[in-house]
């Protein structure tokens, strides 16, 4: 069976502090469309990555 690879970040709410894991595409969505938890803009600075290197 071959494993796909999935970049993993963990997001962390602007505003609030909330934090929870996203992959790549949700990454790139919340970049470009703001914080779902309180709508403040999202830089790269709110993800940390969890992926292996």
């Amino acid at each position: 069976m071959t494993q796909i690879h999935t970049d993993r970040f963990e997001f962390v709410c602007p505003e609030r502090g909330e934090a929870f894991e996203v992959d790549g595409e949700m990454r790139r969505a919340l970049l470009a469309s703001g914080c779902p938890v309180c709508g403040a803009p999202v830089s790269e600075t709110a993800f940390v990555s969890l992926s292996s290197p």
